[in-house]
């Protein structure tokens, strides 16, 4: 092997290895443009992306709606968490919101920090799960503290995660849906939640054709409760607002999947709300 060679062999081994290595965890603070006593500190908490481009693009999407609520809001606070968990989690320090963005299941980002997420709860911090992250193991210490943070989560052998083109005929009347207009919307959106008595404001719901129960019964695809459900018409709910009993407010958005979905005004708009509205301690 010459020299040339072995250099360019090194060469690509060292980029290989290096494209082998885990995502460093990055820490990015948008400092408000208008100074105010009364202004929020929204933390943008974004897992890996895990998808190929398009789809579970949680960085690029938490950047997009980051920076619409600077805009929205000049007198908020941004810090944007790219990659995973932050190792220093004086971060979180007098956060009113936290909007997470992840995958969910085993691999949740707070199931190894729940001491530090249960204490955000206890301290009334905001939440707003989407998409795949209203995921934790069912039964599990997650599954309690995500009940806890925004009333509902997804339940494998109970939820179920199609995609299916939602219809959004009729919107309640209520802060997240403030100028938002009835739109439609091709997502993976998930229903039948588990959900907490009490506490809970649908905000989405939409009658799920019967093509979202083709598929066989598992953790993810279906079972015969769902099933029933959708063969009878009862409208599903995919994105709910939370008032906690004990102070705080949680909202779960089951759409997400589509980075481009987020160009659909009214969907972007009611995120939006949605965030603004779990900031405020009721």
């Amino acid at each position: 092997m010459s020299r040339l060679t072995s250099n360019l062999y090194l060469t690509c081994l060292i980029a290989v290895l290096a494209g082998c290595q885990p995502n460093s965890v990055s820490v990015h603070v948008n400092h408000a443009r208008i100074n105010d006593p009364l202004g929020k500190k929204i933390i943008f908490l974004a897992g890996a992306d895990s998808h190929l481009p398009g789809a579970h693009e949680h960085k690029a999407g938490l950047e997009l709606l980051s920076s619409a609520l600077r805009q929205r809001q000049p007198t908020f606070e941004t810090i944007n968490i790219y990659g995973g968990w932050p190792t220093d989690e004086t971060v979180f320090d007098g956060a009113d919101a936290i909007v997470m963005y992840c995958d969910g299941g085993e691999s949740h980002l707070i199931s190894n920090h729940l001491g530090t997420f249960n204490r955000l709860l206890t301290e009334g911090t905001g939440v707003v799960a989407l998409h795949y992250c209203v995921e934790v193991p069912k039964d599990s210490p997650s599954s309690k503290s995500m009940l806890n943070a925004i009333g509902g989560y997804f339940e494998t052998w109970w939820s179920v995660n199609p995609h299916w083109m939602a219809d959004y005929t009729d919107l309640p009347d209520h802060p997240i849906t403030r100028q938002v207009q009835p739109f439609g919307l091709l997502d993976e959106w998930y229903f039948n939640m588990r959900f907490l008595d009490g506490g809970i404001t649908p905000i989405l719901q939409a009658i799920a054709p019967a093509s979202t129960m083709e598929r066989r019964n598992g953790p993810h695809s279906g079972n015969d409760a769902t099933r029933r459900s959708v063969a009878k018409g009862v409208p599903q709910v995919t994105a709910w607002a939370y008032e906690r009993p004990a102070g705080g407010r949680g909202f779960g958005y089951t759409g997400g999947h589509f980075h481009a979905n987020w160009e659909n005004v009214n969907a972007r708009e009611l995120v939006l709300n949605a965030i603004e509205w779990v900031a405020v301690t009721p």
